[in-house]
């Protein structure tokens, strides 16, 4: 197992996401506690020590399973992380409850990493607003010896990243953001990189495959990269990517099945970061497979100054490439969480003056009716 350093602490390449753990009948709700068991026992044999659970996970079993599994060992044999679960606004004002029934399902008295969770665009304000007294309540609990260290996770845009850097950057020893190759540019994950590169914060890496996406790819791609490793699985490739950034400390993958552990193990046993030649490919590869979904939007904003609405359709246009291209998923419907209904999709009249101006002949109408119609679909299926 590769090791990186992280403030005297030797914390494994590749940890254990308890975000898709393996479950009975197809239920989520329902780990399957002796599989997770066994794949806790195996990780821990072959040096994983990170675990990373939190409060939502599994509709609130992640963090009950996980206890169970990791009290079997040396409390200081493992490094725990869990989080507050800020993508609920309803949540904002129980920090304290909320902290002390985690420490009681984890069976633990204090947490390694603990992380502000999920901040986006849905809660920035949330999280900033000093009623709430959120991070003052965990900096005192890490004075108090119960958070080791303290970090957050982000799936915002750049503004919202960078209003909540400003706010509480100097208090933030980690931060765990999408990266892949593919979110490299199409999530912005580039920027983020390099405002924590030059802050000196180390970078925590979730969905390194893009929620299972990237563990396989169209025919014509996954044979070049043979070309380049004969030996080496698709899935692996995303790892070895992330090998290729001296930042990343820890990469969390949600393994859900016994073969995947073992498989990601393998890869995390030797470190083989990718080659410029193959760097290059991996990202032309990125711009076909988004290019086939994706509206060409270059944010010119002509459409905006000729929308009868005012609607932001660059960024709504940005939105709807995500989910079309991830086929639903929550990044999208969560960021407009914090849209007014009168700025939704939705709210698109169809004149088509907008598509009259736009420099890409984008059908912008037909856009916006596409988008409020699937997120309509999605709302119909919770």
């Amino acid at each position: 197992m590769i090791y990186k350093d992280f403030k005297g602490m030797k914390l494994s390449a590749l940890g254990m996401g308890a975000m898709r753990l393996p479950v009975i009948d197809g239920d989520i709700n329902k780990i399957d506690a002796g599989a997770t068991a066994e794949m806790v026992a195996y990780a821990m044999k072959k040096g994983i020590n990170y675990y990373d659970t939190a409060w939502g996970y599994h509709g609130g079993n992640s963090e009950l399973v996980m206890g169970e599994c990791l009290k079997n060992y040396p409390r200081d044999s493992f490094y725990l992380a869990d989080k507050f679960p800020g993508y609920d606004l309803d949540n904002m004002d129980k920090v304290e409850e909320i902290f002390e029934q985690q420490l009681v399902k984890c069976q633990v008295e204090y947490f390694d990493f603990y992380l502000i969770h999920n901040v986006c665009e849905l809660n920035i304000e949330q999280y900033l607003d000093p009623k709430y007294g959120i991070v003052d309540y965990l900096l005192k609990q890490k004075e108090n010896g119960r958070i080791k260290h303290l970090g957050y996770s982000d799936h915002s845009g750049i503004e919202c990243f960078e209003r909540f850097m400003e706010a509480y950057g100097e208090h933030m020893e980690f931060c765990q953001i999408q990266l892949n190759y593919l979110d490299y540019d199409f999530q912005k994950a580039r920027i983020k990189m390099e405002i924590l590169k030059e802050k000196g914060i180390p970078v925590w890496v979730m969905e390194p495959l893009r929620g299972g996406r990237l563990a396989s790819l169209p025919e014509k791609y996954e044979a070049k990269l043979k070309e380049f490793r004969p030996d080496e699985k698709v899935p692996a490739w995303a790892f070895r990517y992330l090998q290729s950034f001296p930042e990343v400390t820890v990469v969390l993958s949600g393994m859900s099945n016994f073969e995947q552990l073992k498989e990601n193990i393998e890869t995390y046993e030797t470190e083989k970061p990718v080659t410029k030649e193959e760097l290059e490919y991996i990202y032309g590869m990125c711009d076909e497979m988004v290019k086939k979904i994706a509206l060409p939007c270059t944010s010119c904003r002509y459409c905006t100054s000729y929308c009868p609405m005012e609607l932001d359709i660059p960024y709504l246009i940005e939105l709807y490439n995500e989910h079309s291209f991830t086929g639903g998923g929550f990044i999208a419907p969560m960021a407009l969480g914090a849209v007014p209904a009168e700025k939704q999709p939705s709210a698109c009249i169809g004149c088509g003056q907008c598509s009259k101006v736009c420099p890409q002949q984008i059908d912008i109408p037909g856009a916006m009716a596409d988008f409020a119609k699937m997120l309509s679909a999605a709302e119909d299926d919770e």
